[in-house]
This record gives structure tokens, C-alpha cells and sequence, in this order.
């Protein structure tokens, strides 16, 4: 990693970006505890995988993911409306596929995106990272991937097997399996 240069802003640090962070991590971890049939057969639950990104478009590095949208586009302020961003993220994760784009400012892109490979050619390469964990899924391993791209402050997941819930930064994750969550939901 380079120096940062003085004038460069630190979002990973910046308390609105962590707010914003904080309230989806809370919100995709009430959705696993919502859901109340992980244990069963054949079952798939809620599945989720949000970026927040500091640039100004994904464009380079994703694709959009056909139809899937998210489904409030008169409200996409993560921030300004709580309520309405639990209900809208409940509907994205049942019956939805791709990664949600969300911005340091807290706007949500409408077009869920597929982020491609992050080539050896970059910045940071696979043998830089942390490996992937045998638990692991494509969602997952896209998610750590991505959140070594210079423009991505965090990425989280929720696996639509177990109902963990993953934080990815910088190609390192902390993951906390469902059974270690706790209601924190608050408005």
C-alpha cells in the first residue's frame, strides 16, 4: 500500500462512511436473524452482497446483472430512511442476484452489478490477500476480491446457505457465523 497523499480523503476512517457501513452491516445481520429456516433440507435462505465505493462509477470492473434493480429507486438514500432501506434490502436479498453498489455518500446505485476477476496485473494479487476459506462461496470470493480494489472501502456479505455475515476490507475479512449474531437494530 502507498503513502496516502495529504489532500487523499481516508473513507475507511471517516465517521459517516462507518455510519453508513455500520447501518448495513446491522441491517444484512437482522436479515439472517429474520429468517428463521437455515437449519432445513433444501433450503436457501436470504442471500446479500453489498460494495461501498468511493469512486465515481464500477464501470471498469463490473457488469449490470440483466433486470435485477434495487427495488426502491425513489429512495436509495441509505442514510435518510431507515426503515425503508431494511425493507428494500429484504426484498433485494429474497429475490434478487448481483452485488448492490453503494456510494461513500450513501446513495444507492439502481443496477445491481457482477464485479469481475481482479486481474494478477493489479495492485494487489491473489498471493497479497488473505485465501479463501473453505466456507467460501462465488459471492464470498468476489466480495474479497473486490474489496482489494482501490476504490472499494468494504464489501459485506450474507450467505444465503449458513446466514453468516462476512466484512471484507482491503482483501482481509472478519466473518461471523449466524449462530454469533445479535439484534443491534436501532433507529
Amino acid at each position: 500500500m502507498t503513502a496516502a497523499d495529504p489532500l487523499d480523503i481516508e473513507y475507511r476512517s471517516h465517521e459517516r462512511v462507518q455510519e453508513l457501513i455500520d447501518r448495513i452491516r446491522v441491517c444484512v445481520e437482522d436479515i439472517s436473524l429474520s429468517f428463521q429456516r437455515w437449519e432445513g433440507p433444501y433450503v436457501t435462505g436470504p442471500g446479500l452482497y453489498f460494495a461501498v465505493v468511493s469512486g465515481p462509477t464500477v464501470r471498469d470492473h463490473a457488469d449490470p446483472m440483466g433486470n435485477n434493480r434495487w427495488p426502491d429507486v425513489d429512495n436509495r438514500d441509505i442514510l435518510d430512511d431507515v426503515d425503508g432501506f431494511y425493507e428494500a434490502t429484504t426484498e433485494v436479498a429474497r429475490t434478487r442476484d448481483g452485488a448492490v453498489v453503494v456510494s461513500v455518500d450513501g446513495v444507492v446505485q439502481e443496477q445491481l452489478v457482477r464485479f469481475r476477476s481482479y486481474s494478477p496485473e493489479s495492485e494487489r494479487s491473489r498471493e497479497d490477500s488473505s485465501p479463501y476459506a473453505d466456507w467460501m462461496g462465488s459471492r464470498h470470493m468476489s466480495a474479497l476480491d473486490t474489496s482489494a480494489r482501490p476504490d472499494v472501502v468494504t464489501t459485506i456479505t450474507l450467505s444465503a446457505e449458513t446466514g453468516r455475515v462476512t466484512v471484507f476490507e482491503e482483501g482481509e475479512y472478519t466473518t461471523t457465523p449466524r449462530e454469533e449474531l445479535t439484534r443491534t437494530w436501532v433507529d
